[in-house]
């Protein structure tokens, strides 16, 4: 049963725990769970605050839908050394998720627009229900994304699907989300946290070190040149074998004592 994480927030997140799997809920529902720069600083606070014995967190949102992005009610006059400090802003707590101490599980149904969009691409596995919907229209809103998603959203669906999407307004359902590549879990709705408080669980079994080399040597790897991510690869291989608890889970499987892999 979760418990509440003492964490202190604002009350647009609700912190929980439940065993070894910390829950962050955005609870703005009669905004759509918009993001004000409050919620961005408490989640900000949150990764940077998870008590020890956490092995991952899971990212979900009350209400009918994830998040509908930017509180356009917040959306001020700002000249351009104060817009490119609020977009550091969303850029610090986002980097807290993606490359944080853990990996982070995001559940997704309802608006994910925007910087809700921005938010959920900082997470290391994203599930999706079936309803579900994926747009950036700050194309339309005579502004510009802000909160990362010119960095981890080409790596995800290409820098043209982007493009698309931003020109043109484009909406993606949960179905097209999943074909190309928004998301690596589809289910029907009502079933997205259960499903991701499972793989939550799943990923906190692992030993630690491999999750870290997971979330913080993988992605880097994948834009190095090959010949240097070769050697990294390498060495981030050796480190992780060398650990005791990878020694320990080693010879289990080999004696026929470790977890059969599930689906």
């Amino acid at each position: 049963m979760a418990e509440r994480l003492a964490i202190r927030l604002p009350a647009s997140l609700i912190a929980e725990r439940e065993q070894a799997i910390a829950i962050l809920r955005l609870n703005r529902p009669q905004k759509r769970n918009a993001l004000d720069d409050e919620t961005i600083v408490g989640i900000e606070e949150f990764f940077t605050s998870l008590p020890e014995g956490i092995a991952a967190v899971l990212l979900a949102g009350e209400g009918e839908n994830f998040s509908a992005g930017l509180d356009l009610s917040e959306l001020r006059e700002r000249d351009v050394t104060q817009g490119i400090a609020h977009s550091k802003l969303w850029h610090r707590a986002f980097e807290k998720i993606q490359f944080g101490n853990v990996p982070v599980v995001a559940v997704l149904h309802g608006a994910v627009v925007g910087g809700g969009l921005e938010l959920a691409a900082a997470a290391h596995v994203r599930v999706a229900e079936r309803s579900a919907l994926y747009a950036l229209p700050e194309g339309s809103r005579g502004i510009y994304v802000g909160g990362g998603g010119s960095v981890r959203l080409p790596p995800l669906i290409g820098v043209a699907r982007m493009m698309d999407m931003m020109l043109t307004g484009r909406t993606y359902t949960a179905e097209e989300g999943q074909a190309i590549g928004l998301t690596t879990y589809l289910v029907d709705n009502g079933k997205g946290f259960a499903k991701g408080l499972e793989l939550a669980q799943r990923i906190a079994a692992n030993a630690p070190l491999t999750n870290f080399a997971v979330m913080q040597a993988l992605p880097r790897i994948a834009e190095m040149d090959p010949v240097s991510g070769f050697a990294v690869e390498a060495l981030m291989s050796a480190i992780a074998q060398a650990d005791p608890t990878a020694k320990a889970r080693v010879k289990e499987f080999l004696e026929k004592r470790a977890p059969k892999a599930t689906r």
